[in-house]
């Protein structure tokens, strides 16, 4: 009854992007024994992520994690992918950080004995971000910073800005692999990068204006406009962009406010206030997170109208993708707002879609859920909503369709 011939595969490769689906199988173990399955992989911190789960193997000794169901751990259930999206990290309230995309994410799977937890057979699955003959380019240009990613092949290629911010910084992943679907990307910092304010006091639109420029003058991109993909804070501002800058034809905006927020919004001579939250309105869990969903006010109200983007300025088309169950704010709430507005103005260039129950953060594909972690606006841990399986099919869903929203009005080769 030895397990010596035990091995975990997994197919087609062992190398893939990260956004792809892979089959994790495990071989050579004793038919109907239980086995424990369980995934690590250690982020650009060093902070550990982990998942596990029971399988039973079947009359072969086999166990095909694409077709056979997890009978507990941290998922349920027939989930090819559950041993990535249901990592968790060991130090709560953390969101996995890659900063890093010239590497892969390492994720190392195990196969134990369900009865003496020994380690039965390992392989680590090498999920990286560049296509062979990407070209990443730092981009320092006169006050711009960030980093432009340009896909292998002869261009041009319809180019796109990522709007990333997460307390500042600068965010490759979504950047690097939107670019391996053949778009030229520029993944934008706007403030806590490369001498760019620490604590900016207004969010300056002539500094968006000048990325724009710089990147539709890029020989690689295709004209005539430019598309832009946005999430949380960031949407505003792709919202402002698109509504006060020529050249932008496409606009993703997910999880995002229709009103300007945290800071004043300057644009020549338009100054468009934040909306102030409500402190009252902010609740505690009960484990001690505060929920802020509902900290926003309606920013069509009278009083608030000051602070909203004036979307019916835009002539691009919008794709709103809102989670309901964002506790970051009401971002289905603000996003079906924005759509009534073009409405209004007799514009219907815009498709929503929302995610009954999935959380703040919607990323690529198989990026473990984040539930809660510190907010850089508040100062303190905050619960972003969501559940996990639901939260992993909306960011599957919504990739597919970022992907096709991107080609049909931007066209790509």
């Amino acid at each position: 009854m030895a397990y010596t011939q035990a091995r975990v595969r997994i197919l087609p490769s062992v190398r893939c992007l990260f956004d792809k689906l892979v089959q994790i199988k495990v071989e050579g173990l004793v038919p109907h024994k239980p086995v424990k399955l369980r995934s690590k992989l250690v982020d650009d911190r060093g902070i550990v992520f982990k998942a596990s789960a029971l399988y039973k193997a079947d009359n072969k000794g086999q166990v095909d994690v694409c077709s056979a169901p997890s009978l507990g751990g941290s998922y349920t259930g027939v989930e090819p992918m559950g041993l990535l999206w249901a990592m968790a990290p060991v130090i709560p309230h953390t969101k996995l950080l890659k900063k890093n995309v010239l590497t892969p994410t390492v994720v190392e799977v195990e196969a134990l004995s369900e009865e003496t937890g020994e380690v039965l057979a390992s392989e680590t699955n090498e999920r990286g971000y560049m296509t062979e003959g990407m070209q990443r380019i730092p981009l320092q240009e006169g006050k711009l910073r960030g980093v432009l990613f340009i896909p292998p092949g002869k261009g041009p290629f319809p180019g796109i800005i990522d709007l990333y911010t997460l307390g500042g910084g600068l965010t490759e992943p979504r950047a690097s692999l939107l670019a391996s679907k053949g778009f030229v990307v520029l993944a934008l910092a706007f403030y806590r990068y490369q001498g760019l304010p620490k604590n900016p006091q207004n969010w300056d639109l002539e500094y968006f204006e000048e990325a724009l420029t710089y990147l539709k003058a890029r020989p690689e991109v295709e004209g005539p406009g430019i598309g832009i993909i946005s999430i949380s804070l960031s949407g505003a501002l792709a919202l402002a962009m698109s509504s006060f800058l020529p050249g932008i034809i496409a606009t993703v905006v997910i999880n995002g406010c229709n009103a300007n927020t945290v800071i004043p919004l300057h644009y020549k001579d338009v100054v468009i206030p934040p909306l102030e939250p409500i402190i009252k309105n902010v609740k505690i869990t009960k484990s001690g997170l505060l929920d802020i969903r509902d900290a926003l006010p309606d920013p069509a109200l009278e009083k608030n109208r000051a602070s909203l983007i004036p979307v019916e300025r835009s002539s691009c088309q919008f794709l709103f993708a809102a989670s309901e169950d964002d506790h970051n704010w009401n971002s289905a709430f603000f996003a079906k707002q924005a759509a009534e507005i073009l409405r209004k103005n007799g514009k219907e260039s815009f498709q929503l879609v929302t995610y009954p129950k999935a959380g703040h953060f919607l990323e690529i594909p198989y990026m473990p859920y984040c539930q809660s972690g510190f907010h850089a606006a508040v100062g303190r841990e905050v619960v972003f909503g969501g559940e996990p399986k639901a939260h992993c099919d909306a960011q599957l869903d919504l990739w597919e369709r970022v992907q096709q929203f991107f080609s049909t009005h931007l066209g790509n080769k």
